[in-house]
């Protein structure tokens, strides 16, 4: 199974979390079947980390639940 994704085509859609003073931007490709694409939104050439869609939900809860450490 390939785990490469073609993002040339992806529709980004910014998180409504994101603040508007150049910090903790976050966009959400919303058109790749069966994978959720999240980058920085500051860094559009940059990587993407793609989440399959099937464990889309899992990954936000554990973000809203801080379960991932800061930097």
């Amino acid at each position: 199974m390939s785990t490469d994704h073609d993002l040339s085509t992806a529709v980004w859609r910014k998180s409504s979390h994101s603040n508007g003073e150049g910090g903790a931007c976050v966009e959400v490709a919303v058109n790749i079947p069966g994978a959720v694409p999240v980058r920085d939104s500051k860094l559009p050439d940059g990587p993407a980390l793609v989440i399959p869609a099937s464990d889309w939900g899992a990954f936000v809860t554990a973000v809203s639940n801080r379960a991932f450490p800061s930097c």
